[in-house]
């Protein structure tokens, strides 16, 4: 056998073309056509309605369907991201409204176009039979990708109708984690025999017709599946034909298996500017490739995840979810600020009496607070990205925490003299402009300790470093920012 083209479970659907480079105006300027309609469609459905008239009922009717019509058209001429984007951006009943006029036959790309949130409002109005046809439009891999939110019946029937392969191929990437190279791969591959002439597999690819997306090389195996070596397609088209694949060949592949975090398969398309790239089992058996354009959903996809976490959602929001979904998603971050918040205010509680004595103390502390909060996100920021991009190892940990502390201890200086001598000159009281300086010192470097510590102990117990670090951070810095400046006025000043 010369070569095998392994295009997964289904083939690959239609894409409309030249619209793969849509602008961020050119999106904006659909939206905005399409809520134009909408908003026409309901203005003139409510002045057909006031006219009334003995035939009003069909007279509805008919400009209902002529402007569903209308909005059709355009959605036709959309690709299936675009109208992901606007459904969106929607509210829910006019997302549904669109969602009807969407060709059934183009439900599957869209659905595994729109966010987790968005995909589920969908689904929650298609009937199995729908979901089924819906699903079937799609690879392989595909349907792993949105397996997750299709009801457990429709998975098991749609197991059913698949061939051995193609259901092997599906349960093998339900199998693999999230956030996994197996989770992300595809099975949309070319391969060739080491043994052949450059001749031979340029006719070969020719016979194919079409090939998969994003290919910028042949992966070449013998004769059990294994992976010896890639050819890229520059160097199939440049050398001379008579040459053998052996010869040309590139052996030293970067390479992923399925169980490999996809994190760290993202640095490494970063870091070799890889387009594609070969995923191989234990024992070096090519079983998928990923590509480029699951690396850069699944980066966006993260960095959406983290910056939500970041801000204490629990998971994806849809931006016009119900109002008991949306409070509930953010209960559990709201309630942890809450226990946190009454422990900062049992540290001022402790120093009532100081406050009494010396008002000028209750109008300062927001000040060390504010500042500890602030320097400490900078620095759990730096600590976050790092440990993203896996720059921080237990080698050079030691020397981040002395650089850190002297970037604390620099700012403490600077910044707590400035505010020592404002508090003096406010307050005529320089005992005071010393306790806010020696404060503001000790409250950046306990802020620059917990921005480095909070992320790398999440990190250490196998936790996302993003999610709850601010929450944490704010705690510490306030609460210590507190005890610190109250403790010292309590004892230098009162």
């Amino acid at each position: 056998m010369l070569a095998r083209y392994n295009r997964g479970a289904f083939p690959t659907p239609p894409m409309t073309e030249n619209l793969e480079n849509q602008s961020q105006d050119d999106l904006e300027t659909h939206l905005a056509q399409v809520q134009s309609l909408l908003a026409r469609m309901r203005l003139v459905e409510e002045l057909v309605h006031r006219q009334g008239g003995p035939r009003q009922d069909l007279v509805e009717n008919l400009v209902h369907k002529q402007n569903l019509a209308e909005l059709q058209r355009k959605l036709d001429q959309l690709h299936p991201a675009d109208v992901a984007y606007i459904l969106e951006a929607l509210p829910l009943d006019e997302r549904l409204l669109v969602w009807d006029l969407v060709k059934a036959e183009r439900d599957g790309e869209i659905l595994l176009e729109v966010s987790d949130s968005v995909r589920e409002s969908l689904i929650q109005t298609m009937d199995k039979a729908e979901l089924l046809a819906a699903a079937e439009s799609l690879d392989t891999d595909e349907i792993a990708d949105i397996a997750a939110d299709l009801p457990r019946d429709v998975i098991e029937e749609l197991l059913t109708t698949l061939d051995a392969q193609k259901r092997a191929l599906l349960q093998s990437a339900l199998a693999y984690p999230e956030d996994t190279v197996g989770a992300l791969m595809d099975f949309e591959m070319v391969t060739i025999r080491a043994d052949v002439t450059l001749e031979v597999a340029l006719r070969y690819l020719r016979r194919l017709g079409e090939l998969p997306d994003q290919l910028d090389k042949l992966f070449v195996v013998d004769r059990d599946e294994r992976l010896i070596g890639v050819l890229p397609l520059k160097r199939l088209l440049t050398t001379d034909p008579e040459a053998s694949v052996a010869a040309v060949m590139v052996e030293d592949v970067v390479q992923f298996h399925p169980e490999d975090e996809a994190q760290e398969a993202a640095q490494a398309f970063e870091r070799y500017d890889l387009v594609m790239a070969p995923v191989v089992d234990a024992v070096g058996r090519l079983i998928g490739r990923l590509t480029i354009d699951a690396v850069v959903d699944y980066i966006r996809e993260s960095a959406d995840a983290d910056m939500l976490s970041m801000a204490g959602l629990k998971e994806e929001e849809d931006l016009f979810s119900t109002v008991w979904r949306a409070a509930k998603n953010r209960w559990m971050w709201l309630a942890i600020n809450l226990a946190t918040a009454f422990v900062a205010s049992r540290v001022i509680g402790a120093f009532e009496g100081s406050i009494e004595k010396l008002a000028a103390l209750a109008a300062l502390m927001p000040i060390i607070a504010g500042i500890g909060g602030n320097s400490g996100n900078q620095t759990i920021t730096l600590i976050i990205r790092g440990l993203a991009l896996g720059h921080i190892t237990p080698s050079n940990a030691r020397r981040l925490v002395l650089k850190e502390i002297g970037v604390a201890l620099l700012n403490g200086l600077v910044w707590g003299s400035a505010v020592g001598v404002f508090a003096w000159l406010l307050y005529d009281n320089p005992a005071l402009g010393g306790v806010m300086a020696l404060a503001m010192l000790l409250n950046l470097l306990v802020a620059a300790l917990a921005g480095i510590f909070i992320p790398m102990t999440l990190e250490r117990v196998k936790r996302d470093p993003a999610i709850g670090s601010s929450v944490l951070l704010t705690f510490v810095t306030d609460s210590m920012g507190f005890f610190i400046f109250l403790g010292l006025a309590t004892l230098l000043l009162l």
